[in-house]
């Protein structure tokens, strides 16, 4: 039997949270005229995201950006994945999120980190043995069973779109997971040389034709995973790998072996990834042409540590209206003035572009 619990987790005051970890309350969102007046929990958007005290401001911008573009906000479900030995208690983290988003309808799940430990392997960055990178792996079995689909998403991103078209995507014929693909980028890069010399390990792929993606995007097919038991498929490819050293790069190697090529791709607009830049340097990066819905700053460098850092990348400035985090900065950060910056910084005509600033038909 797994060792996580899917209970709720009780909401108290805030009192026992460190005063350097405070928030100010998120503004009330509601629902639009052309929202139902009910919504049954088939009917809600599901959204799954890992919750620990590290990255919590991320996590919190992530919801804040979700609840602010979204048409029908009320009629979004959060599902935590928080970590049973977080520093913070998942407990604590609980209190936190109410006490930042009073309305919002959400359960945190207790992930036991010894469900996987002893399947993580080393990594070409420490952050990315975190266990909680894992629990993704887990979310058919941990989520209740009425719960047939979720979004994933990491808790370094923000969407500039209603998250319910990214929700309606259909996933067709028998794919289990969507998300945005990225076949220019060197596939053979992910695994090392001994997995491609080998006589039989790359056979996995057979007549797929399997590409890049980033699992910090993904719609997830939860009943298909749980008929398919697609967890142990994942764990089988770790326990591969703790004998024989055939990938690098953390949690996202097992879903490329997998599902690559089995993926049903989805617009690139919904994973503007990357602005973290690598993982070893986290220099600053542009977007990828064409109109962007979520950006997403996978790799080595986070928004709030270069801002307060006063080290900012440019598309760093799309990140801070969304920041909850408090004490504020002596002036408040508003959507204009990150625009201006951005414009100034691509040589654009900020008094003349149609761009709509926060919203999907934003180019660069």
């Amino acid at each position: 039997m797994l060792g996580f619990s899917f209970s709720p987790i009780g909401c108290l005051g805030i009192r026992s949270f460190p005063e350097e970890r405070r928030f100010t309350e998120a503004p009330e969102y509601r629902n639009g005229v052309q929202c139902p007046v009910t919504a049954e929990t088939q009917n809600m958007v599901h959204v799954a995201m890992t919750l620990d005290s590290e990255y919590l401001r991320g996590s919190m911008a992530a919801i804040h950006s979700v609840l602010r573009h979204s048409s029908c906000p009320e009629h979004i479900f959060f599902h935590f994945i928080a970590a049973e030995f977080d520093p913070s208690s998942p407990r604590v983290l609980t209190q936190l999120v109410r006490s930042i988003f009073p309305s919002l309808n959400f359960k945190v799940y207790i992930f036991r980190e010894d469900t996987v430990l002893n399947l993580i392997s080393s990594s070409i960055r420490h952050a990315l043995e975190n266990p909680l990178n894992y629990a993704r792996n887990y979310l058919g079995d941990m989520l209740d069973p009425s719960v047939t689909r979720v979004i994933y998403l990491d808790s370094d991103i923000i969407l500039v779109d209603d998250i319910e078209k990214l929700w309606k995507t259909p996933l067709s014929g028998s794919r289990i997971i969507g998300a945005p693909e990225y076949c220019h980028a060197n596939f053979t890069k992910y695994f090392t040389d001994s997995f491609w010399s080998d006589p039989d390990l790359p056979r996995v792929f057979g007549s797929r034709n399997p590409c890049y993606f980033n699992t910090g995007v993904m719609v997830m097919d939860l009943q298909k995973w749980r008929e398919g038991d697609y967890r142990k498929k994942i764990e089988k490819w770790m326990e591969l790998q703790r004998q024989r050293r055939i990938y690098e790069l953390g949690s996202l190697p097992p879903f490329l072996l997998v599902f690559g090529g089995l993926v049903e791709p989805i617009n690139h607009r919904w994973n503007q990834h990357g602005l973290g830049g690598d993982n070893v340097m986290g220099s600053c990066r542009s977007l990828h042409p064409g109109p962007v819905s979520l950006l997403h700053w996978s790799g080595k460098g986070k928004p709030w540590a270069r801002l307060d850092e006063k080290r900012p990348c440019p598309l760093d400035y799309l990140w801070e209206p969304y920041d909850l985090y408090k004490p504020k900065p002596k002036s408040r950060p508003n959507y204009q003035r990150s625009k201006m910056r951005l414009y100034q910084h691509h040589n654009l005509d900020y008094s003349s572009s149609n761009i709509l600033f926060g919203y999907s038909n934003y180019f660069i």
